[in-house]
Order: structure tokens, then sequence, then C-alpha cells
């Protein structure tokens, strides 16, 4: 499956929420379908993207968080799985994208290129949701699931490695940081 037609299945899923995406291909994926304030693009942070959900998720539980990261990322900080497990916040959806490589940055193969098991990983770690989509049908019901079902899911879809054509965006860090923040105080400042 091609990461953009994924991102493009579940974009009317994350459009209302808070998202917080790791650097490179995902985040200038979803920026080209439709940039929205309460998107974070975690540039030159690589592997904390499922950290500052969770974060903002337990600082906001009346608010859903969706992070969607990617096996680089992810097994960078493989910790965050027994440390989302631990606090359980039952309004944080974590989305892989597992191309087995780093695309971004040269295209180097992964673990789970020959074999870490990602969704095993997460099961193992005490995620109490973990579900596997193959499809962007798949990724999308997965996705209304989870999101129905108020228990914190770890989602791993294995998505084709492909680089988009530019990584540019119109958009600079500073100023996505500073509109996400003054959305995260608008959606706090309502509950």
């Amino acid at each position: 499956m091609l990461r953009i037609d994924a991102l493009q299945a579940i974009y009317p899923d994350l459009q209302d929420h808070i998202v917080v995406t790791i650097m490179g291909a995902v985040a200038v994926e979803l920026y080209s379908l439709g940039h929205r304030d309460n998107f974070f693009y975690l540039e030159h942070a690589m592997g904390l993207a499922s950290s500052m959900g969770l974060g903002i998720a337990l600082s906001l539980p009346e608010q859903q968080v969706i992070v969607i990261d990617g096996d680089g990322s992810l097994l960078m900080n493989l910790g965050t799985l027994s440390t989302m497990a631990r606090y359980k916040p039952n309004n944080l959806l974590h989305i892989v994208f597992d191309n087995e490589s780093l695309v971004s940055v040269g295209g180097f193969p992964t673990a789970t290129a020959t074999g870490t098991d990602l969704a095993g990983i997460a099961r193992a770690s005490g995620i109490p949701a973990v579900k596997e989509a193959q499809t962007p049908a798949d990724l999308k019901r997965c996705v209304e699931d989870a999101l129905a079902s108020h228990t914190l899911t770890t989602i791993v879809s294995k998505v084709e490695a492909l680089v988009p054509k530019s990584f540019h965006m119109d958009l600079s860090l500073l100023e996505n940081r500073f509109a996400f923040k003054r959305s995260l105080q608008e959606m706090r400042n309502k509950t």
C-alpha cells in the first residue's frame, strides 16, 4: 500500500483531532492533503512523535490525540510503547507506517526488514489494543474502531518505501509550532 493512499483514506478521521507526525515523508504527504493548525509536523526530532503525543494526551484528556509514526522512528524510541502502556491514555491513537526503511534519510533498511515485529512488541509492551492494517480500507476501519473504542491503540500498517517527489513544505517550523500551540489552547479552553 502507498502511504499517501493510506493517509488519504484516514484524513477525514484526522482533521478535527490533535495530530503529531514524524519528520520527512509522512509530514510532507499529510501536509499535501491539507494542512490544519491542529497538525504538528515534528521535524528534526526523529523518534519523539510518540512521546510528544503521549504528553499531549495526558495533559488534554478530553481531546483525541493521533500520532503518525514510522518504523524507523519507533525503533529509535521503543521505550515509548511501555510508557504508553503504563499510563494507558484512552485518548491516544498511535499509527505506525512500516516501510522497513529509513526512507526520509537515505533509505537504509530498518530492523523490520529482517523480521522485527512492531505489532508484537506493542502487544508485549502492554498496549491494550494492537491492530494491523494491509490496505487503506483496513486502516480506515481500524482507525474508526480505535477512535470509537476510547482505548489506547497502536495500528501497524505496512507501506511501500517510496520517497515523495519533494520534501518541501510551505510552512516554517516556527509558524507550525506557534499555530499548533494556539490550536491546543483553543481546544483546552473549550473543555
